[in-house]
């Protein structure tokens, strides 16, 4: 495990890349994300709290999977691009070989009673994984009225009106964002 230089970024290796990635996407298939957050916070303390939510916050707006973006994130800041592809490789390893063998399992015994809810559960238990990562980051953002608001503004327009992500925010950020401007300066 690495560990930062006084004050500094800590040094990663491919290796250390790989096998951490490697850990996250083995530990959360369908929802690595809770994984990945405790590998790189809690565990090997390569981010603060605080930095894998303003990562995270980024990947949410990049195209593609937030996992897969956190992984490619991180590995090009510890070690460049090869870091982003080793770091990708290795969320991605564990996962690949287990949805090639559930497929050629599935065609076999897909039709067996019992596969259905046995399918739904583990549904429901990447719901809860994701949901204990929401809670998790949340646990560092500032507790004010204004971020209240946002939040709640966010939930009622993409949860309960069905609204369209992207167009709520793209009007929700820049708000955000000017409210926080307006109120440092």
């Amino acid at each position: 495990m690495s560990s930062a230089p006084a004050g500094g970024t800590p040094r990663v290796t491919l290796g250390e890349l790989y096998r951490g990635f490697l850990y996250a996407g083995a530990r959360g298939f369908g929802g690595a994300m809770p994984w990945a957050r405790r590998m790189l916070v809690e565990e090997r303390r390569w981010l603060t709290a605080q930095e894998f939510t303003d990562v995270f916050s980024l990947c949410n707006f990049l195209p593609g999977p937030n996992i897969v973006n956190v992984s490619v994130v991180i590995g090009a800041r510890f070690a460049g691009p090869r870091g982003a592809v080793v770091a990708f490789s290795g969320l991605l390893t564990v996962p690949l070989l287990v949805v090639l063998t559930l497929g050629a399992l599935y065609s076999r015994i897909g039709t067996m009673p019992g596969v259905d809810a046995l399918l739904r559960g583990v549904g429901a238990a990447a719901g809860g994984l994701v949901l204990a990562t929401g809670v998790k980051m949340a646990e560092g953002l500032p507790r004010t009225a204004r971020a209240a608001g946002f939040l709640l503004a966010a939930f009622v327009a993409i949860g309960l009106l069905r609204w369209p992500l992207v167009p709520v925010l793209f009007t929700l950020a820049p708000l955000s964002v000017l409210a926080a401007w307006l109120r440092r300066t």
